[in-house]
């Protein structure tokens, strides 16, 4: 599970390529090899299977053996887990939240330059 800013942040940059979040739209459909996902995205093999290995590597893609083929598909838990962080990372605080130490901008700069003039 991701419990800090830099784990979040490390999720946030699996999907920071295009061609990954295109694979995503792609496997949310159906499983997919290399070769379906390299013409579909009109990119290299080798291409798809860099973007591939970051995200199994993330635990975002499962590959499963189909004969001579590996297919990839979505791993269902990961995009619960990644979706529920992403979730809380985007939620407003609840309506009458404690907002206690909580300084305006105005109020912060006050105070900062109040630390600077005393230091000088």
């Amino acid at each position: 599970m991701v419990n800090t800013a830099r784990d979040l942040a490390r999720l946030m940059k699996v999907l920071s390529a295009d061609a990954r979040v295109r694979i995503v739209q792609l496997l949310k459909e159906r499983p997919l090899c290399v070769n379906a996902l390299a013409a579909r995205l009109g990119v290299t093999q080798g291409a798809v299977s860099q973007h591939l290995r970051i995200m199994r590597d993330a635990g975002l893609v499962v590959d499963e053996k189909h004969g001579y083929f590996t297919h990839y598909r979505l791993n269902q838990e990961t995009l619960a887990a990644w979706r529920e962080v992403i979730d809380e990372l985007l939620d407003s605080p609840e309506a009458g939240a404690d907002t206690k130490g909580a300084l305006p901008c105005a109020a912060v700069t006050r105070r900062t330059r109040a630390a600077r003039s005393q230091r000088t």
